[in-house]
Order: C-alpha cells, then structure tokens, then sequence
C-alpha cells in the first residue's frame, strides 16, 4: 500500500471516529479526533502539493477547524469551586518514596540536578546571582525521567505538582491558559506557606509548549501564559521558591523562547554497559537465577531503555511461572541464561537508532548541563 493511500486512510478512520463522537455528545473526544484527522491532511498537502485531491482535503482541513471552534464553544467552563487553585489531586500527598541513591546509574542527570535545585535549597544564601528555575529532562520514554524529578522533590522535602500537559490543553478547552496560571499560582502559595520548595513536574511538556501545523484556540495564548509565568519565578524578587521540572521525548518540538527558560537542559540517556549490569542486578534480586552472568546479559541488551531491561527480566520470570503450572511443580525452576536469551530474542528495543541519532544532533545543538 503507497504512502498516500495509507494517510488517506488514516485521515478517513480519524474522521469517522470524530463524527461519531460528535453526533453522540462527546465533544471532548470529538475534538481530539478531528485534530488527529486535520494534522494527517495537512502532512499529505505538504507531502504531495500537486495531487488532485489537495483543493478538497484543504477544504476538509477548514471545515474540521470551524467544528472545532463550535465544540470549543460548547465545552462547560471549569467549575467555579476550582478557580483559585488546582485540584488537591494534583499534589501528591504521600512523598515519593524514591531517592536518589535508589535510582541505578543516571549519575550525570543526578548531579546536574544537585546543582539546580538540591544545594540552592539547602543553601540559598551560597548563590547570590541565583539558580536555575527551569530544568528540562528529555530523552527517549523508559529511561526514567519522571523517577529522578520524583527523587528531588523527596531530597528537599518539596511540594511536588505532577502536571499532564496534555490535560491541561484538553480537559478545559479554552482553559488552557487559566490552567497554567492556576498550576504556578497554587505552586507559589504552598511554598510561600511554610517556606518549602515546590516543584512543578510537567509531563510531556511538548504538548503544552509544542508547535503544530494546526493550532486551534489557545495554544499560543497558553504558551505566552507559560512564558510569562516562568519569567515570574525567575524573577530576583520573586520570594517563592518555585521550580519547573519539564519532561519530553520529543524536545525539537520545543520554541527556543521555550528553551531560553530551561536553563538546565538534560539528557536522560539509555543506560551504558554498567548501568545494564546494575539495572539487572535490582530487578533479579526479587526472582531466582542460576548459571547468569549478569555482564552477559548487559552486553546483548545495547540499546535497550531501563524499562525494556525491566520487562526483560518479568518476562523471563513469566516463563518459568508458566512452565510451573504447566508440569504441576510446587514451585518455578530458576531463571538460567538460556531463558533470559529466548526472551531477548524475542524482544527488540522500543526505541530505534533513527530517534537516537535525533537526540544525539538536538544535544549537540542545545544541551546545557
């Protein structure tokens, strides 16, 4: 099937999906789905420009636009009960129980964030021209990104403000804005309290602060209301002590202004040879093994993120469980070598070199330790 065929496609079951939610009342949904179908459209104009069809798929693209703007209209406003903070569900009332010294490896990202956000706290009066406010983890997904922010904010015993960016632009549509100045507002008011730190922790910060080919809304009044907050907490006499811990796996989808604010910009890698080896030390200490040299296994997992060595090692787990019901024993054989192999070979890296080599020319370009 051509290329072509195939986005047309994909643009048509985004389609249908967002008109059948449409006629049944889903505006949410709706609106999710005709975006979807507008972005495939707008990549196969750009792609083929001179196809027949380009004169009816523009029109398609306005058409969904328009419906937008109306479902948009038609979302109810966020509740007034909610208009000076966010919800209390967005801070977590339990402290993270990692800390730093449980998160194998990462040593690089753990003393860059010592040095933002770790020993200001702990000694504000050793920085008389400030700290880094902002500080952006990207890299591929698994690598544990949101983990190590969880562990700083248990470090300086922070208030810890877990945001999903892509709630903040969908659950309130037209919102968006109020959202972001909501989030620093609640931030800024639990520091100032009890003299705590707060860290806001925002998750796919590229749906927030990304760009796309089709902006409907506020996007860009959302992304003006980020901009001016996070001038607001770099402010010398901003007395709040407010941090901003962004994390993506897309970061060329990032606005320089955007990066400007990120003072730290850190690369949370896949992990090298002797984190391979510490990441299958943790998570075989709770199975049994025999006859595994753990060198071994992390020299045939190159290129595998902390979360495939994970779900590497459940599943070897899982086969020795299942061979255990399946020959009626008491209890599943050890996990030798051989079985951790089968599993390997079944089991390829989530993350491909093409997006390796697109992280490696995106630090090269803007990476700030």
């Amino acid at each position: 099937m051509s290329a072509p065929i195939v986005l047309e496609e994909m643009a048509r079951k985004y389609a249908i999906t967002a008109v059948k939610a449409d006629k049944e009342g889903k505006k949410d949904e709706a609106i999710s789905f005709y975006r979807k179908a507008i972005d495939v459209l707008v990549q196969i104009v750009a792609l083929y420009p001179n196809a027949p069809t380009r004169q009816a798929y523009e029109q398609m693209i306005e058409e969904y636009k328009k419906r937008i703007e109306t479902l948009d209209r038609m979302l109810p406003q966020t509740p007034e009960e909610k208009e000076d903070n966010i919800s209390d569900d967005m801070i977590m009332k339990e402290k993270p129980k990692v800390k730093f010294c449980e998160i194998v490896g990462l040593n690089d990202v753990k003393e860059a964030l010592k040095e933002a956000i770790i020993y200001p706290s702990k000694r504000p009066d050793l920085f008389p021209l400030g700290w880094p406010r902002g500080i952006l983890l990207y890299g591929p997904p698994g690598c544990g990104k949101t983990m190590i922010a969880a562990a700083v904010a248990n470090e300086i015993d922070s208030y810890f403000i877990h945001v999903d960016a892509a709630s903040i632009m969908s659950k309130w549509l037209g919102e968006g804005e109020k959202n972001v100045a909501k989030v620093f507002r609640t931030a800024r008011e639990y520091s100032k309290k009890d003299g705590k730190p707060a860290i806001i922790f925002i998750d796919e910060l590229d749906a927030l602060l990304g760009t796309y080919s089709s902006e409907v809304g506020g996007e860009a009044r959302v992304r003006n209301q980020f901009l001016k907050e996070m001038d607001g907490i770099m402010d010398k006499n901003e007395m709040a002590k407010v941090y901003v811990i962004g994390a993506t796996n897309k970061p060329w989808r990032l606005d320089e202004p955007f990066l400007r604010r990120f003072q730290k910009r850190i690369y949370v890698k896949l992990p090298d040879f002797q984190q391979r080896i510490a990441l299958f030390k943790h998570y075989t200490e709770k199975v049994k093994i025999s006859d595994v040299k753990l060198e071994d296994l992390a020299n045939t997992t190159e290129g595998y993120t902390a979360s495939d060595i994970r779900d590497i090692v459940q599943s070897a787990h899982m086969r020795v469980v299942k061979e255990m019901f399946e020959k009626n024993l008491n209890e599943p054989r050890s996990i030798t070598f051989d079985v951790f192999q089968e599993v390997i070979r079944m089991r390829k890296p989530s993350v491909n070199q093409e997006l390796l080599k697109a992280y490696d020319a995106w630090t090269e370009k803007f990476k700030a330790l």
